[in-house]
Formats: C-alpha cells, sequence, structure tokens
C-alpha cells in the first residue's frame, strides 16, 4: 500500500483528488492538509510514502515543502500546479521533487505517476518537459532572482536587504543590473516579466 499525504489551498480539489485516489487499491491517502506548513509537519509526524504537493499554497509553498522534506525524511514528492511554466519546473528538480505534472491532469493518471515515484522513478509531464528544453534560459544570477522574489509583494528596498540578510546597496545593485539585463525600467516590469516566463 502507498501512503500518500495530499495537500492543496483548494479544499474542493483536493477532497475531490484524495476520494479518487482512495479508489485505488493500492493507494491510502494518510492526510489531507490545507496549506505547506500543515503538510511540512504532518508529512514529518506521518512519514508517507509520497507527498502529493500544490505549488501554490500559504505559508509554504510546494517546492519548500519538497526541499524541507528532502533534507530529513525519504518521503518523495511530487508538485501539482496550474502554473506548469518550465522555470518553475527547474526550480522543482533542483529542490529535489520526483515529479511534476499539471493539473489538468486526471486523478487516473496522478494515480499512475504516484506509483511511479513511490517506486523510485521519476516523472515529468511530456509536455512540460518539451517547452523546458525550448524555453528561453533566465539571464539573471540565482541573487537578482533572490531579490526579484523577496520584493515581489511590493517590499522596500530596505525590506529587502533585511529578509535576505544583504546591504541596501547591494540590493539595490542587483536590481540594477537586472533592469539593464532586461531592458525595463522598473523593478516591477522585471518581476512581472520573470514570471511570466517562468523564472520565479
Amino acid at each position: 500500500m502507498i501512503r500518500v499525504l495530499l495537500a492543496d489551498d483548494e479544499g474542493m480539489i483536493r477532497s475531490a483528488l484524495a476520494a479518487l485516489l482512495r479508489l485505488e487499491d493500492d493507494i491510502d491517502v494518510v492526510a489531507e492538509c490545507a496549506d505547506g506548513r500543515e503538510a511540512l509537519e504532518e508529512a514529518q509526524r506521518l512519514l508517507p510514502d509520497v507527498c502529493l504537493l500544490d505549488l501554490e499554497m500559504p505559508h509554504l509553498d510546494g517546492v519548500e515543502v519538497a526541499e524541507a522534506l528532502r533534507r530529513t525524511t525519504a518521503t518523495r514528492c511530487v508538485i501539482v500546479t496550474r502554473h506548469a511554466r518550465p522555470g518553475v519546473l527547474r526550480r522543482a528538480l533542483a529542490s529535489g521533487v520526483a515529479g511534476f505534472l499539471p493539473k489538468s491532469r486526471g486523478a487516473d493518471e496522478v494515480a499512475a505517476v504516484i506509483r511511479k515515484v513511490a517506486a523510485g522513478a521519476r516523472y515529468v509531464d511530456p509536455e512540460i518537459a518539451a517547452d523546458a528544453l525550448t524555453d528561453e534560459r533566465s539571464p539573471l544570477t540565482d541573487r537578482e532572482l533572490d531579490v526579484l522574489r523577496a520584493g515581489a509583494q511590493g517590499q522596500t528596498t530596505g525590506q529587502i536587504a533585511k529578509a535576505l540578510l544583504l546591504a541596501p546597496g547591494t540590493v539595490r545593485n542587483h536590481i540594477s543590473s537586472v533592469l539593464t539585463k532586461l531592458g525595463v525600467p522598473t523593478r516591477q516590469q522585471a518581476t512581472r516579466m520573470a514570471e511570466e516566463r517562468g523564472w520565479l
């Protein structure tokens, strides 16, 4: 029996998928979680074989949960998302997730991916993989992306500096470099461009 933890902040989707997965003879949904923090705590307590994690959740996103679990447990993680952009895929794979698929897939396909991942294989949706191979690579450094990510909700330079443990002048230098590389006049436009291209 494959023990599965399911985490998604959309309650209807979470409960519907859990109900469908429970119809499978070899899958047992041991927990349903509404946010990333709860998913991490329950996964560390229950040690499921596979965590099925929504990418965008309150407190911690699916990739952050997967990264934390990789350091402390043998649980394997699959990211499920509406936003299956190539940049998100690269971030997820770099964090050690074992599977990545869009929410548009049916419950039977999700069950098949769970079985593959539980057996030790990795799975990436073929359409997303094809997009990732042809997608434009980010010209920004990891630190520049950190700065954009930390300021994505309109935080000030000082707040970004504090969050990243950097000097405000260093943050300004990173922002200046980002604007030059992307050819846009504002940080907000740079952030939007990076999100649209899947770099964040």
